[in-house]
This record gives structure tokens, C-alpha cells and sequence, in this order.
């Protein structure tokens, strides 16, 4: 990754999970399986097709947990009716 604009974006995404106070870090419960995470890199565009941002998600790999085992329930973001 030698590029600056994509490393400042990554420290950004992180910097911003230490902001909002997202996660907190503890040993890892014996049984269980550490989620694995993944970057994605997304360069937003102007009318122009000219890079004006890179855009960086840190993201588990969702496909790796097991219900029950990695995880007990998951919620879903959903919008309700009146708000629309």
C-alpha cells in the first residue's frame, strides 16, 4: 500500500472507531473463533470521473460466523414506515 491517500484514509476509518468508542478490546473466550476482518477501498468520483476521495471500510467477514457459536442474535437496520 504505498499510496498516501489510502493509507491517511485507513487511519482515518480507525481514528474515527477510537471517536466513537466502537469496540473495546478483550481476550478472546476459549471455544470461540476470532472474526477476521477485511478492507475495502473505494475511490469516490466527480462528475468529471476525477478522483476527489478515497474512501476506506474496515469490515468483518461476516460469512465466517456461525450462529450460536460466534454469535447469539443479529439486528438488521431497518427503516420504519412512518419515516418514509
Amino acid at each position: 500500500m504505498a499510496d498516501s491517500a489510502w493509507i491517511e484514509s485507513m487511519q482515518e476509518e480507525l481514528h474515527q472507531f477510537d471517536r466513537l468508542d466502537v469496540w473495546e478490546l478483550v481476550d478472546r473466550p476459549l471455544c470461540t473463533n476470532v472474526i477476521n476482518l477485511k478492507w475495502l477501498w473505494k475511490n469516490k468520483r466527480d462528475e468529471e470521473n476525477t478522483v476527489i476521495r478515497s474512501k476506506s471500510r474496515l469490515v468483518a467477514k461476516r460469512y465466517a460466523q456461525k450462529e450460536g457459536v460466534d454469535f447469539k442474535e443479529s439486528f438488521a437496520p431497518v427503516a420504519r414506515l412512518e419515516a418514509v
